[in-house]
C-alpha cells in the first residue's frame, strides 16, 4: 500500500502550507545546531580559561587564636560565592581546614592549621607541598608575641619550606590596642628571613581590612618564586604548577 504525501512522515513541496513548515523546521535545527555550537564554545573557553590559572598550596598558620580560620572564612567570602562562617560560630581547629578560592588570576588552595601547641607537630607534614606560608599573629594580645615569634622561628628553620614566601598579618586590627606591622616586626626581630620574600600587613580578618591587599602581593611573589619553579620542576611540569 502506498503512503499518502500527506502523512505526517512526508512533506509535500506543492502545498505551500507544509513548504512553510519545512522551511521552519530547517531554521529551528540550524538554531539549534548554532547554540550548541556556541555552549560548547563557551565551555572550551571555560576549560581554556581555568587551565591559564596557576595553582597553589599556601599555608595557614599561627598560636592559638590568632584569627587564622577566621580569615579562611573571610576568604571564601571575599573571593568566592560562598558565605563564610561569622565569626561567632567558629571554633578552634583541630587538625586541618580547607578553603579554595580564585584571587589573582590564580587558583588558591588554603590550608588552614590547628595553632594549639600539641597539635603544631603535624604543621610539617605540609610544607613539602606549600608554596607559600600566611603567619598570622594576635596583634592585639601582646602576651601571644613570644611564642608567635619561637612558632615562627621553627617554620622558618624548616629545610622544607627553604625559600617560601612568608605574609606575616598583624591580625586584629579593628580591635583598640592592637600593634602596628612596624612595632610587631620589632618585636619578632627575625633572623631566619635570609632571601625569603616576605610582608608585613595590618589586617582585620574580622571586617577584611586589608587582605586583598596582602593577597595580592602574595600571588604576586608566588608567581615569580624561585619555590614555585622548584615545586614545579620536582613535579614534572612544564606548564602550570
Amino acid at each position: 500500500m502506498t503512503t499518502p504525501l500527506t502523512s505526517p512522515r512526508f512533506l509535500d513541496w506543492r502545498d505551500p502550507a507544509t513548504t512553510r513548515t519545512a522551511t521552519s523546521v530547517g531554521e529551528e535545527n540550524r538554531a539549534r545546531k548554532k547554540l550548541r555550537l556556541r555552549r560548547r564554545s563557551v565551555s572550551l573557553g571555560d576549560i581554556h580559561k581555568n587551565a591559564d590559572k596557576m595553582e597553589f598550596h599556601v599555608l595557614i598558620l599561627g598560636v592559638d587564636k590568632a584569627g587564622k580560620t577566621t580569615l579562611l572564612e573571610k576568604l571564601k567570602s571575599l573571593y568566592s560565592n560562598l558565605e563564610g562562617l561569622p565569626p561567632d560560630r567558629i571554633v578552634p581547629t583541630v587538625g586541618l581546614n580547607i578553603g579554595r578560592v580564585e584571587a589573582s588570576n590564580a587558583k588558591l588552595v588554603f590550608w588552614d592549621l590547628g595553632g594549639q601547641v600539641g597539635l603544631r607537630t603535624i604543621w610539617e607534614k605540609y610544607y613539602e607541598e606549600a608554596h607559600a606560608i600566611v603567619y598570622v599573629i594576635d596583634a592585639g594580645c601582646p602576651s601571644s608575641f613570644e611564642d608567635s615569634k619561637s612558632a615562627l622561628g621553627k617554620v622558618l628553620r624548616h629545610e622544607d619550606l627553604q625559600g617560601a614566601p612568608l605574609l606575616i598579618l598583624a591580625n586584629k586590627q579593628d580591635l583598640a590596642g592592637a600593634v602596628s606591622t612596624e612595632e610587631l616586626g620589632r618585636y619578632l626581630d627575625l633572623k631566619e628571613l635570609n632571601e625569603r620574600l616576605y610582608m608585613f600587613e595590618a589586617v582585620s580578618a574580622y571586617n577584611g581590612t586589608g587582605i586583598k591587599f596582602a593577597i595580592d602581593w602574595l600571588v604576586d611573589v608566588m608567581e615569580r618564586s624561585k619555590r614555585t619553579e622548584m615545586l614545579r620542576v620536582r613535579a614534572g611540569v612544564t606548564g602550570h604548577v
